[in-house]
């Protein structure tokens, strides 16, 4: 004990202190308060010698007792690497090892336990140090569990998605980068996307959408992928390390197979479908162009929910640029008023009268001419532009009725295409107020079609935007009937006032007796629920003459004429019988 009193004071040996009246204190008398000085440190101190592959404790303060637990008589002469409990594995300790083995300074911070068992950071700073021939080790220890659990608090706020545990987008780009994208190796990416998630969370409340989240990002985690990522809303991300590309079908459906069991949280039993789009190919500098990659991939494949999980190919990189490339073309195209409408009638099945008229939309492409809406419709509507459109086109269509209709004793009432998105963001009975008003034309002149799996948003907001349009006047249409998720209860809720029969019913009436079964159907709950029902595809007399046996009483299609733009409308509409007593 003597020695390690001699060495802790030796740096004072042979100076001097001054004291407060301005006189000297005896370096004698400094060297003997340092022992005590040392004991009453709140940090932990301990001395160590180095001998071959050990390193005895030759000297504890009572702050290491206090911070560990162990008393001194416990541990002088032992290694300390006791305190490292079962996880020797530690990288700072062979840090550690190597820093002593070399006789240079360390400092660290590594997980030690006490007596008791429970865990704690040690901030640990080793010095070298020489008594004659031997190597002696100081250690300062300090315990920084309370600082390191900020750390990691701070940590997983930043790195980790509050409500999954997984990792953010960020976190999961810059993993994928430290891990993958200085070496060569071959990567599975995977993205995948919950259908329909929005309705879930509406119908069943956030509680029970971020219970479902957890729950399929505990199922990911245990999946064994290398990471695992949320990337916002309702998307994932996994990586995994392959041994070769054969392997990784297998993983992507064994994937599919952990998320097709059904969700039960929060007393619900929810069943999820997932569209998926994965990538495969070596790292080194194309880490991130496979995430990118795997979300193209995921692009197409919520396009076709049902054709289960796409892997990326080269056209769907071709078709994310053209879509990119179209929206920006769609932006100008909206700014230079490039739409405009070309119109199909609507008759009597029976007479061949015109009852009214389609708007159907068209993009008048300065360098490709006229575009149908299958070539820009989509990307219009998932870019927002299509709601930018509704306003003007509605304008469009009301000012042309009013023309047409001026000059007809028999107005016709045309119809005009909105999506689900446009109805659900715009206040729908607002606009079509405001339009009415500004062009002077009649409610009755006008019906939104709507395709069948608006109907399916069965919510008190739905229903009573419809009846306040109904109390306007404005006539609502079915588009397609039966070839979505046909729900006739929709038809009692909702005040619909028109159905369409999609042309493929109509197309094979004279061939396929199950089309005529449903065609006929259709024909008579329109008919007993006071509907309009209207036949799409019309092209050939023998159509319309079945139609007509079957009671359906409005026909369109190419039998009465192609859809023409408002000029050519105009002029086959003719004047109205009032019209012509007055020419002559």
């Amino acid at each position: 004990m003597e020695e390690i009193k001699n060495f802790v004071a030796s740096d004072f040996t042979g100076g001097v202190a001054p004291l407060a009246n301005g006189g000297l204190l005896s370096a004698d008398a400094v060297q003997s308060l340092l022992p005590a000085l040392v004991e009453e440190l709140t940090d932990g101190v301990v001395i160590a010698q180095r001998a071959n592959a050990n390193t005895p404790l030759l000297y504890v303060n009572k702050s290491f007792e206090n911070l560990t637990g162990y008393t001194r008589h416990e541990v002088i002469g032992k290694d300390c690497r006791y305190l490292q409990g079962s996880e020797r594995d530690q990288p700072e300790i062979s840090r550690i090892r190597a820093a002593i083995e070399a006789g240079e300074p360390i400092d660290t911070t590594l997980r030690n336990y006490r007596k008791d068992g429970s865990a704690f950071w040690n901030s640990l700073s080793l010095r070298p140090a020489r008594v004659g021939d031997e190597l002696l080790y100081v250690g300062i220890m300090r315990d920084v569990s309370a600082i390191r659990q900020a750390h990691m608090a701070l940590d997983r706020v930043a790195n980790l998605d509050g409500t999954t545990g997984c990792l953010n987008r960020q976190s999961f780009i810059l993993s994928v980068e430290e891990r993958f994208a200085k070496r060569t190796a071959t990567l599975l990416v995977l993205k995948l996307d919950a259908i329909g998630f929005h309705d879930l969370n509406t119908g069943y409340g956030f509680e029970v959408g971020d219970a479902l989240l957890a729950e399929t990002g505990r199922r990911l985690r245990d999946f064994g992928a290398a990471l695992v990522a949320r990337m916002g809303a309702n998307e994932f991300a996994l990586a995994f390390e392959l041994p070769d590309e054969t392997s990784a079908d297998a993983i992507v459906n064994s994937v599919s197979t952990v998320l097709a069991a059904d969700f039960v949280v929060a007393g619900v039993s929810v069943s999820l479908r997932f569209a998926i789009g994965y990538s495969i190919g070596q790292t080194g500098r194309s880490a991130i162009s496979l995430i990118r990659n795997a979300g193209t991939a995921l692009w197409a494949a919520k396009s076709d929910p049902l054709g289960g999980p796409r892997r990326f190919r080269d056209a769907d990189f071709e078709q994310a640029r053209r879509r990119v490339r179209l929206t920006r073309e769609l932006k100008i195209a909206v700014a230079n008023e490039e739409f405009g409408y070309h119109f199909q009638p609507q008759v009597d099945l029976a007479t061949g009268d015109w009852l009214g008229a389609e708007a159907l939309i068209r993009w008048n492409h300065p360098l490709f001419g006229c575009q149908l809406p299958g070539s820009f419709i989509e990307t219009a509507e998932r870019s927002g532009l299509l709601l930018e459109l509704t306003g003007r086109s509605l304008m469009t269509v009301a000012t042309f009725a009013k023309r047409i209709n001026a000059r007809r004793e028999r107005p016709l009432r045309f119809s005009v295409n909105v999506s689900a998105g446009e109805f659900l963001r715009h206040n729908m009975d607002e606009m079509v107020g405001r339009v009415l008003r500004l062009t002077e034309a009649k409610p009755a002149w006008m019906t939104l079609e709507i395709t069948e799996s608006m109907f399916l948003s069965d919510t008190p907001g739905v229903r009573d935007a419809f009846e306040r349009l109904r109390q306007i006047g404005i006539g609502l249409s079915v588009d397609d009937f039966g070839t979505g998720y046909s729900n006739l209860r929709s038809l009692e809720t909702f005040p619909v006032t028109e159905i369409k029969i999609d042309r493929s019913f109509v197309g094979n009436l004279a061939t396929d007796s199950s089309k005529r079964i449903i065609v006929r159907a259709v024909i008579d709950l329109g008919s007993a629920l006071g509907l309009t029902v209207v036949a799409e595809g019309v092209e050939t007399e023998a159509q319309r003459v079945m139609l007509c046996d079957m009671g359906c009483p409005v026909g369109q299609g190419y039998l009465f004429g192609a859809p023409t733009d408002e000029e050519g409308f105009a002029v086959r509409s003719g004047p109205s019988a009032t019209d012509s007593a007055e020419a002559t």
